[in-house]
């Protein structure tokens, strides 16, 4: 099969999926008696799976999502205060068609980066752009794009994407510049993109890292209108993992 006559063509038309597959392809159609069509078909899917592999590697590379972090191997039995069927809704990433956002609430450690990351990973798979990014690292990169010229394609990018998530929003406090680009990003999506953000912030403490009460409620307004909020309770995953590899007291 080395030697088949369809090979050089499939590989001027860098058609590597079907090349790959020719041989097991057309052993199999000679087994089974399938008809052109038939073998065609298979070819064809063998194409479209390996384009659409590519596709996501490329994708997942690009957003910075965690493929171990999926919705698969999110504890909710550790984590009762999470509206599991929620999530679940969440997850089929209707909410991203219709331009709304997620807005994950609750103190640290009890899973919202997880399920932040979960549901990003669903959207990749369903061949939607993601990029994901601690808020503090977004705004930080946007200061860095100014200064070596890559701004305007750098934001075009945050703007762009099917899904942005932003994560741990409130955690650190956030300068006069880094407010004005996160509150310009909210308001560019709006209405236009989805955003995911998680923080453990209530919304009416939101006004002290933003330094700006008057972009904080504007933020807000935005973000909550077309918005699933969800309040993850429960406790620390950390803690918990902590306290049980403390070795238990000797007795006296």
């Amino acid at each position: 099969m080395l030697s088949h006559p369809l090979l050089p063509k499939l590989r001027q038309l860098r058609l590597s999926g079907m090349v790959h597959t020719l041989d097991l392809r057309a052993s199999q159609a000679s087994e089974q008696g399938l008809s052109p069509v038939e073998f065609l078909a298979l070819l064809l899917d063998d194409e479209l799976d390996r384009r659409h592999q590519t596709r996501m590697s490329r994708r997942l590379a690009q957003s910075s999502c965690d493929p171990e972090k999926s919705l698969a191997l999110f504890d909710f039995a550790a984590a009762p205060g999470v509206n599991r069927t929620a999530i679940q809704e969440l997850a089929t990433c209707a909410f991203i068609a219709r331009h709304e956002n997620v807005l994950l609430c609750g103190p640290t450690g009890v899973g919202k980066s997880h399920l932040a990351n979960a549901i990003a990973y669903e959207a990749l798979k369903r061949d939607l752009r993601v990029l994901m990014r601690n808020t503090q690292r977004l705004l930080y990169d946007l200061h860095i794009s100014r200064a070596n010229g890559g701004y305007s394609r750098f934001l075009a990018r945050v703007l762009s994407v099917d899904l942005l998530v932003l994560d741990d929003f409130g955690l650190q406090p956030i300068n006069a510049q880094g407010a004005q680009d996160l509150y310009d990003i909210i308001n560019e999506r709006y209405e236009r993109g989805s955003i995911l953000l998680t923080s453990n912030r209530a919304f009416d403490e939101w006004g002290e890292p933003f330094a700006n009460d008057l972009l904080a409620s504007a933020a807000l307004d935005r973000l909550t209108h077309h918005a699933h909020i969800q309040l993850v309770r429960g406790k620390s995953y950390r803690q918990r993992h902590r306290l049980q590899e403390v070795p238990a007291a000797d007795p006296a």
